[in-house]
């Protein structure tokens, strides 16, 4: 070793533990005095573990109440000196010297155990609390005559502590050790060579101490030495050692011993003192003894932690100068004067409710300072909580979970952890946990009610609210958060979301639809309740909704059944008493409840003295005999009334014949029909029905008239023109005879009966009206004998195929003016039109007059065969236009002009000249014509007139 360093010492050992919190322990051993900063050791090397970890587990030192004299530098993984380090004052004389502490790390919760040896070096002298000793020798004190020197003390120890004194000069004195049981030296100065007071009356020494250190230091004091007469007996104690036991934290001034020493010598040489001499620092403050009669107190405070026993150098001295020396051991005795300290070392503030047992919350170390029972130190848990305390090493404990937590029955937890010794009285600590219990999606919303019942009236209103469901979850925030569905189901083959909607928020169920009690009385259907966790839960529930009735149906009658196809009649006899049932009305009401309850009552009698009917059973019986005089004919009317708000009726007639056989029944109800009814708004709709008919009937007579006086009004005015209008052919609208290039090849009369029947028109054959018909294609003409000729033989021989052009529309088939029908009906290949009505029938007639005036309009001189009037019958005697070509509409054929027309011409204007006088002489024939065919009666018309006829 050098003069100021010394070489570091390091002792590295690593334990694994059997507890599963202490992970190792390492030892270090450094010397005093090192400088800031100076390296311990590498710890992160040391325990094995990685710069990483220490970073990533906050990494700290634990020292609990001592001073920190080491600092843990996270980034290189070493310890270091952090406050320079005096052992004398951390330890005093306790060997061996070291500092405790722990190191913690996080994520998971770990700790290791470092213990670091401080080592002394000779820092400290040698020091005599005294600066100078005096003694009185007689003169007379033989030779090996001890006196007992003070004892230096130092500081430091072992080698470096106090190893040896020496005396200058040794004239007359010399040096003696003496070892004692603490490992202290008693040191005693010893007369070598007796005094001679005359010669030297004072002595100067000098007491040196020296320790062992390196460099070797030491400490000095005078020695004054008096020399006195004769005294040559020393006081003697009466024991070698005293001992006492003092109670710590006793009282200043308790008597702890009393102690006496004896001498021989008379005189004031007799008269002796005591007096504590000591060497260990402190030992002054805290005993005192009396000098004259050597009572040994307690001055000071005495702490069994700080200094378990202490020794104590009593000395005793006479007027001469010899003393006598003694030891006083005093021991102190514990008491329980010490609280145990709780030191959290590493806590949790928050952990979710699903954590597993035996999860650690908090880890803590628990010291008591006491001895014995006093320092046992147990740990418990003051409230019925699930979680436990688990003593983990010496001093040591870990808080864990020990059953499952549940946050929705204790969201919070103040953990109170009593620790408390054995001691008399047992003292003990607290401290107080929180601990947050963080929730998890681990409870499904509850319905309020089991299943549900709810009403609504029917016929509501789409859309109305019925009621809501209610559903509660016990988790919390966005766990908590409930959305309600409508399960998938059916409800007779319907999905019941056309019936009902629940609403997502506020759980609220709407009718989708309108109720009908008679069709459905009550369904079931389940509303799922849903959380917002994740993975979210749900529940279901079951809600049956009644549908409740409403007086929205009248009664029905069932008997007797009402028809307007026969007459039904009870039979009474004449001879029935007062009482005799006639027949029973029956009815029924599809409502339920009081809507249903139904009651009869007569409104209308042929004779209400002679029947009633039972208000709740609806049987008609006579109130009276029957009587002769009775009409055979009785007609009753009984109202069926529920009893619903408001309540609705319905009314039936019974036919009731007072007669004792059936043939007088059947002629006296001859003159009954079926259609009577004795209802004054039925009366008043046909007598309006028979008005309209009767109107529509005179009009169309004024229409029929004003058409005949509109035709004879232009037949006059043509007349009159003297045949001088222009010839101008007229064709039918939409057909025409295209001669030699059309279908026929002869020219016909035709005689055209429609119906209003479509299918039920006919065409024949009929001879002309004039004896001549002209031929289109201007060859010849024809009188009416050869015209038959050669019909006949035309019909013999094979026609031209037919011109696919030529063809009648709808608008040219019998029947109403204008009336359409599809495209197959128009080419000739689909079935007639239905019947018209007699309105169409009407509107075809007074169209086809239109067309005959029309046609009047047009003729000019010589158009001999047509007649006046208008009917079906149509004879092709035009003679075309010579001075244009004629287009046939619907045909491809044209008309053209040549000389043969206008041969032809020439004729016809002779014949109609004829023709012209023959009318003028018979203008009858021209108003005598024969009438057209009647129309066929319809259904319609017929029952129309069968009605009329009765009326």
């Amino acid at each position: 070793m050098s003069s100021r360093t010394m070489t570091r010492q390091v002792l590295l050992f690593i334990s694994v533990l059997s507890l599963s919190s202490v992970h190792g322990q390492v030892s270090y051993s450094i010397p005093e005095e090192m400088a800031k900063g100076s390296l311990v050791g590498n710890i992160a090397q040391d325990l094995g573990l990685d710069i990483k970890r220490l970073k990533s587990g906050k990494a700290r030192i634990h020292v609990g109440n001592s001073a920190e004299y080491i600092e843990l530098d996270k980034d290189r993984g070493v310890l270091l000196i952090k406050e320079i380090i005096d052992r004398e004052a951390l330890c005093r004389q306790t060997t061996p010297c070291a500092l405790h502490f722990q190191i913690i790390l996080d994520n998971p919760i770990e700790f290791y155990r470092v213990t670091i040896e401080i080592i002394d070096i000779n820092d400290n002298a040698p020091v005599f609390q005294k600066d100078s000793m005096k003694f009185e020798i007689s003169e007379s004190a033989m030779t090996g005559a001890t006196f007992v020197l003070e004892r230096a003390f130092d500081s430091d120890i072992g080698a470096n502590g106090l190893q040896s004194y020496s005396l200058n000069p040794t004239d007359n004195f010399s040096l003696k050790l003496h070892g004692q049981t603490d490992g202290s030296k008693k040191v005693e100065m010893v007369l070598q060579k007796p005094l001679d007071r005359e010669k030297q009356e004072q002595i100067s020494l000098v007491l040196t101490a020296l320790d062992g250190g390196d460099p070797q230091m030491s400490g000095t004091v005078q020695i004054h030495v008096t020399v006195l007469d004769a005294n040559d007996n020393a006081p003697v104690f009466t024991q070698a050692v005293y001992t006492a036991s003092v109670v710590e934290n006793s009282q200043k001034g308790t008597l702890l011993t009393t102690v006496s020493a004896t001498d021989i010598d008379h005189g004031s040489n007799g008269l002796v003192t005591y007096s504590i001499s000591s060497s260990t620092i402190g030992i002054l403050d805290l005993f005192e003894i009396d000098e004259s009669n050597g009572e040994v107190r307690l001055i000071g405070k005495v702490d069994y932690e700080s200094d378990k026993h202490y020794q104590i150098d009593l000395e005793a001295k006479d007027k001469g100068g010899l003393s006598g020396s003694s030891k006083f051991v005093v021991d102190i005795v514990d008491v329980n004067d010490n609280s145990p300290l709780i030191d959290l070392m590493s806590t949790y503030k928050s952990i979710p409710e699903n954590s597993p047992s035996q999860t650690v919350i908090a880890v803590m170390s628990v010291h008591d300072p006491d001895s014995d029972n006093n320092g046992v130190v147990d740990c418990v848990l003051t409230e019925n909580i699930p979680f436990t305390i688990k003593s983990t090493s010496n001093g040591f404990y870990s808080l864990v979970t020990d059953s499952d937590l549940d946050r929705e029955r204790a969201p919070e937890y103040n953990i109170s952890v009593t620790c408390s010794d054995e001691g008399v009285p047992s003292l003990s600590s607290s401290v107080t946990l929180t601990l947050q219990i963080s929730d998890v999606n681990d409870n499904a919303p509850v319905f309020e009610r089991s299943s549900y019942e709810a009403y609504i009236i029917e016929n509501n209103t789409p859309g109305l609210s019925i009621f809501t469901v209610k559903a509660r979850d016990a988790d919390w925030n966005q766990n908590a958060r409930v959305s309600y569905i409508l399960d998938d189901s059916s409800v007779n083959g319907v999905p019941v979301s056309s019936y009902v909607s629940v609403s997502a928020e506020s759980g609220v169920i709407h009718a989708v639809r309108s109720f009908d009690y008679e069709q459905i009385k009550d369904f079931q259907f389940r509303v799922k309740s849903q959380d917002g966790g994740s993975p979210p839960l749900s529940s279901n529930v079951t809600v049956k909704l009644m549908i409740q009735d409403q007086n929205d149906n009248a009664p029905q009658v069932l008997y007797p059944v009402q028809t307007s196809s026969s007459l039904v009649a009870e039979m009474v006899p004449r001879s029935a008493d007062v009482g005799y049932l006639v027949t029973k009305v029956v009815a029924v009401d599809v409502d339920s409840g009081q809507n249903a309850w139904l009651s009869y009552k007569l409104q209308k009698a042929t004779d209400r003295a002679l029947f009633e009917v039972g208000l709740q059973n609806g049987e008609i019986r006579t109130i009276r005999q029957v009587t002769d005089k009775d009409t055979v004919k009785q007609r009753l009317t009984v109202v069926v009334e529920d009893n619903g708000q408001p309540s609705r009726s319905a009314t039936v007639n019974v036919n009731v014949a007072v007669a004792d056989s059936f043939p007088e029944v059947l002629s006296e109800f001859t003159d009954f029909t079926h259609d009577k009814d004795y209802n004054d708004n039925l009366t008043f709709y046909l007598v309006l029905a028979l008005a309209v008919v009767s109107f529509l009937f005179i009009v169309s007579i004024i229409a029929i008239l004003s058409v005949k006086c509109y035709r004879w009004r232009r037949e006059q005015m043509f007349y009159k023109s003297n045949g001088n209008l222009p010839v101008i052919p007229y064709y039918p609208p939409l057909y025409a005879d295209v001669g030699s290039t059309g279908t026929l090849r002869q020219v016909y009369n035709y005689d055209v009966c429609g119906t209003t029947d479509s299918r039920k028109s006919d065409m024949k054959y009929v001879r002309p009206y004039s004896q001549s018909i002209i031929s289109l294609d201007g060859a010849q003409t024809l009188p009416h004998a050869q015209r038959d000729t050669l019909i006949n033989d035309d019909s013999d021989s094979q026609q031209k195929p037919p011109n696919a052009d030529w063809r009648f529309t709808q608008g040219q088939r019998p029947g109403p003016s204008g009336a359409g029908g599809p495209p197959e009906m128009t080419m000739g290949t689909g079935p007639w039109p239905n019947p018209p009505t007699e309105a169409e029938q009407l509107q075809a007639l007074m169209a086809a007059a239109n067309e005959v005036s029309e046609a009047t309009a047009t003729l000019g001189p010589g158009t001999m065969g047509l007649s006046t009037r208008y009917s079906p019958q149509f004879t092709l005697q035009h003679v075309p236009d010579y001075r244009q070509n004629v287009y046939i509409p619907g045909s491809t054929a044209t008309l053209t002009s040549n000389p043969q027309q206008q041969q032809q011409q020439m004729l016809m204007q002779q014949q109609m000249a004829a023709q012209q006088q023959a009318l003028q002489a018979q203008p009858a024939e021209a108003s005598a014509q024969p009438e057209p065919p009647k129309a066929a009666q319809t259904p319609a018309s017929k029952k129309k007139s069968t009605k009329k006829e009765k009326k």
